[in-house]
């Protein structure tokens, strides 16, 4: 068996909130998550008004005493930065440190979390000062095992700010990129209706104009709001590492799509990425428009595919194994509607995380708070401290965990897989600044791919742009908008399949048309001009015929000379809609799931990959020697083992809201 990732007693953990309860409380909460198998406690995160309830007053001893208390009952801590929750202090003596909205210009007031401007000196300070007094204290703390930096960066659109500081900061970022006013206004093509500046001085944010600004205007905007952040990041993770060596540094980060920032960039620091998941929460919000018939029988799993791709966009962040940090174990209180899970649904979700390559899976929260702004949100406990429904859940996982390592049957190391997808932050804020047609969205795009060769039973590794693509057999590339040269040389030298979707090359840095046309850099691969783009209303779609099948082109279509490539398929009017030169292929449309599987299919054929087709609720997972077959669906399936398969966990027939675990 492959080397062990991680004892099975130390598999799982939870998030606490001492500060929350009587200290009378804390022992007997300590028991009972030992005895429930958990290891990890996370704290902290938001209690920095009990930390320091007056400025430079801190109040230390409730904080030791918890910490003391966990690590007496065989607990070992997970602490934090508080960095999340500053107090009201903070904002009466710094009001400055407050964001602006930018779709309103409004300050966003106190009184809830995250309420922090990343541009203001005054905020960057007061977040290094009290990092620095936290990570001072606990950094050697025998309990403390570990820290996670701030609490879910840039949720609730946090990540831009219109405020004076940012302004201020944007400009001196400006400088460092341009250097001369000239060279800003002509890549910019500010002679377009008399934009151009006279100096950096009298730029001001993309926000509040009559109709819409300058796409390079709001690009340099997304990508200075970017570097703010990742500068907040990695001197917070500094301060730790100088406090605490020896420890590991994670950050819990929501939904990939959602921070707006560049989450590789914002990972590089840390030992490992973690992820917070809440399948109903999400899949509430991603199908919020979709038909009942559609919705319903996901209602109360989540989609099939959805935890899986965030998954592994989170393990693809560093290429490590990864945690859930906070993992949802009932109704939570923030989505349009909050149904309770299915039966058997918890106990799913963190056998679906380990699949793909967790290590621990952490629930949030222990107890149900009866006050405040989650306290419809459940919790291990109810509110009176009995059992809620997740708990014979977890008991039963936390068995589960353990009967394997006493089996010998090791969570290893999660290995390369077959199919590597690249991810571009580029490309998603090309998608929200320059829409272009309601039904193109690069996240969506992205989920499509993923769900097309998840459909075929294949594993999903994604990476950055630029990233090192050796060891793949295909390699798919739902958008590169604005791909630079180390990209188009990875892609060139992978012996691999690619795979590479509409608007691709289609902008320069600058978001400008590039010289030659559409694709840009990459006509070094693909000899071959984006001639016109139109985009399509969802109930007007045209075709795409591949192979004598007929299929939907949809949404987004480029009109394309082939050039010196060979084109593999064609519009309704004939002209070319696919074609490919050598191992790269170029799709210049979005289409339906019947021809990506299809293509996706001929592809892994070609590449020597052998698929195994599942359709419903059935998905498949491989971790070292190990397959996971996870069944999301309410009625029972086969698991499409192999003769001879050994059963690890469930057997042949998969039951609903189960898996199969075999080798």
């Amino acid at each position: 068996m492959p080397q062990l990732l991680n004892k099975a007693p130390s598999m799982l953990g939870v998030c606490y909130y001492p500060e929350h309860w009587p200290e009378s409380w804390w022992a007997e909460d300590a028991r009972r998550m030992r005895a429930l198998g958990l290891a990890y406690v996370r704290i902290a995160e938001f209690a920095w008004s009990r930390i320091e309830p007056e400025p430079d007053v801190f109040d230390w001893g409730w904080l030791d005493r918890a910490v003391a208390t966990l690590g007496a009952a065989g607990l070992k801590v997970v602490m934090c930065t508080p960095t999340a929750t500053p107090p009201k202090w903070l904002v009466d003596a710094h009001p400055e440190i407050l964001p602006v909205d930018p779709a309103t210009g409004r300050t966003r007031g106190f009184g809830s979390r995250r309420h922090t401007d990343f541009s203001s000196p005054a905020w960057f300070e007061a977040a290094m000062r009290i990092s620095t007094a936290v990570a001072a204290r606990y950094g050697d703390n025998a309990h403390v095992v570990g820290w996670q930096t701030d609490n879910e960066l840039c949720c609730h659109d946090t990540a831009l700010s219109a405020s004076p500081a940012a302004r201020d900061g944007f400009r001196a970022w400006l400088r460092g990129q341009y250097a001369d006013i000239g060279a800003l206004n002509a890549a910019w093509g500010n002679v377009f209706w008399s934009m151009e500046y006279r100096d950096f001085d009298a730029i001001e944010l993309p926000v509040g104009a009559v109709t819409e600004t300058s796409p390079a205007h709001r690009m340099a905007w997304r990508r200075y709001a970017s570097d703010a952040v990742v500068r907040f990041h990695a001197e917070m993770v500094a301060i730790i590492r100088a406090h605490s060596p020896g420890r590991w540094v994670t950050h819990n980060f929501i939904p990939m799509p959602e921070t707006g920032v560049d989450n590789h960039a914002l990972a590089a620091p840390l030992d490992f990425a973690s992820y917070d998941n809440y399948p109903l929460g999400r899949a509430d919000l991603a199908l919020a428009g979709a038909p009942a018939d559609d919705f319903r029988p996901w209602m109360r799993t989540g989609h099939p595919d959805m935890q899986g791709l965030l998954f592994d966009q989170t393990r693809g962040l560093t290429g490590r194994p990864f945690w859930v940090m906070e993992q949802q174990p009932g109704p939570v209180n923030w989505a349009r509607h909050n149904p309770r899970p299915a039966p058997g649904m918890v106990r799913l979700w963190s056998w679906e995380a380990f699949a793909h390559g967790a290590a621990v899976v952490s629930y949030f929260r222990w107890r149900q708070v009866p006050f405040a702004q989650e306290q419809m949100h459940a919790g291990l406990l109810r509110p009176d401290s009995s059992e809620a429904e997740a708990w014979p859940e977890i008991a039963q996982l936390a068995g589960e965990l353990a009967a394997l390592e006493q089996a010998g049957q090791d969570l290893a190391e999660p290995g390369r897989a077959p199919v590597a997808m690249i991810v571009d932050i580029e490309s998603q804020w090309l998608s929200d600044i320059e829409r272009q047609g309601a039904g193109y969205d690069y996240n969506g795009v992205v989920a499509q791919w993923y769900g097309a060769v998840r459909g075929l039973g294949l594993d999903v590794d994604f990476v950055a742009a630029g990233a090192d693509l050796a060891g793949y057999a295909l390699v798919l590339a739902p958008a590169l908008a604005m791909p630079g040269p180390d990209v188009v040389a990875r892609l060139r030298d992978t012996p691999a399949l690619v795979l590479i979707g509409p608007r691709s090359g289609a902008k320069t840095r600058d978001v400008t048309i590039p010289e030659g046309l559409a694709p840009g850099p990459l006509r070094a691969l693909l000899p071959m001009r984006v001639l016109a783009v139109e985009t399509l209303r969802a109930d007007c779609p045209g075709e795409i015929r591949r192979d004598c099948d007929a299929f939907e082109s949809r949404a987004w279509r480029e009109s394309i000379d082939a050039g010196d490539c060979t084109v593999l398929a064609t519009y309704e009017d004939g002209t070319p809609a696919m074609v490919r030169n050598g191992r790269v292929h170029y799709l210049a449309t979005l289409t339906d799931d019947a021809f990506l599987a299809a293509l996706l299919t001929d592809l892994c054929a070609e590449a020597g990959m052998t698929v195994t087709p599942v359709t419903g609720g059935l998905r498949l997972r491989r971790r070292g020697d190990l397959t996971f077959a996870i069944n999301y669906g309410d009625e029972p399936v086969l698991a499409p083992a192999p003769d001879g398969a050994v059963f690890v966990l469930g057997g042949r027939t998969v039951g609903a809201r189960d898996l199969a675990v075999w080798c």
